[in-house]
């Protein structure tokens, strides 16, 4: 199926969550934002958020610094 990830059509695999689209993207063990069709995915459910065909993410990591 396709989604869009920070305006970059991408194929993955039907009943991917957000937790393996993370992994996919090797930033699943970084702090992230996810938002969903204009929604905040809560980190509490990315290992069972289902994306689905048209989805349209982004997907934004924190950086520290000073």
């Amino acid at each position: 199926m396709t989604i869009i990830v920070n305006s970059e059509t991408m194929d993955v695999p039907e009943g991917s969550t957000v937790r393996q689209l993370l992994t996919r993207l090797n930033i699943d063990k970084r702090p992230v934002a996810v938002e969903r069709n204009k929604s905040i995915v809560s980190h509490r459910i990315f290992d069972t958020a289902i994306l689905v065909n048209g989805d349209v993410l982004e997907v934004v990591t924190l950086v520290g610094g000073g």
